[in-house]
């Protein structure tokens, strides 16, 4: 697994990716469910022309994938090693082209996006959920956005830690400048540490559509805002356990 440090420093990035609160609510992510199983080649060849060497990447990926562990496959496993996967520059990766697809309001833009989200969601269902407490952090503030008592969507995928140490490094967060760090209560989240292409991480994965409550807001002073987040149960939420094929 790649560890260097300029893929350590690339995949802070993922972690900041946070995107901004919409104003309306978005129609539910549906579709993707309906699409078969296929090869992760398959899966990303809607991607070819808007992710630069996504099927060179694929096959990085998949050299890694040799011993898939939780009863993955290999294609399921390098799905969530693809997501992680950072490009130079950010804006090329596969995870930043996604997310902005899953936040658009153009619910038909997710068409060509299904394939995958099939693939990864799959793998991601394989994997248990449990009550957890986690951390995400961004260089930003981020307070104003995140009243006590607001209840929002984040509509893409999320990457979070369970270690906040892991957000002390310069390169996610940082000890200077004004920064939010969100303290997230979750159920559903799943620890991609095992299957992450950067493996130092501790990396947490929120699912899509996930709702939250923000129960606590803190200003502590020297740039430093923290907004504590409870997960609550969303009418179009995807299912953190879908029903997987039998192989």
């Amino acid at each position: 697994m790649a560890s260097s440090s300029f893929n350590d420093k690339h995949s802070a990035l993922r972690f900041a990716d946070v995107g901004a609160l919409l104003k309306r609510m978005l129609a539910p992510i549906d579709g993707y469910e309906k699409a078969p199983l296929v090869s992760l080649e398959e899966a990303v060849k809607p991607f070819v022309n808007i992710v630069p060497k996504i099927e060179r990447n694929v096959y990085v990926v998949q050299e890694n994938c040799q011993n898939p562990e939780d009863s993955l496959t290999t294609d399921e496993l390098a799905s969530i090693m693809r997501y992680t996967y950072e490009s130079m520059p950010r804006e090329d990766s596969l995870y930043v082209k996604l997310n902005a697809t899953l936040r658009s309001e153009q619910r038909k833009n997710l068409v060509p996006c299904f394939l995958y989200l099939r693939l990864i969601l799959t793998a991601l269902a394989r994997l248990p959920s449990k009550r957890r407490s986690m951390f995400r952090g961004v260089k930003e503030n981020l307070w104003l956005d995140y009243p006590t008592g607001k209840i929002f969507i984040w509509w893409g995928f999320s990457s979070c830690t369970s270690s906040v140490g892991v957000l002390e490094n310069e390169e996610f967060f940082g000890t200077t400048g004004d920064k939010t760090l969100f303290q997230i209560e979750c159920t559903t989240a799943k620890n991609i540490k095992k299957h992450s292409f950067i493996t130092n991480e501790d990396e947490i994965l929120l699912l899509p559509a996930r709702q939250f409550e923000v129960t606590s807001c803190l200003n502590s002073g020297h740039g430093l805002h923290i907004v504590q987040l409870k997960e609550i149960k969303a009418v179009s939420a995807i299912p953190a356990g879908l029903k997987c094929e039998t192989r």
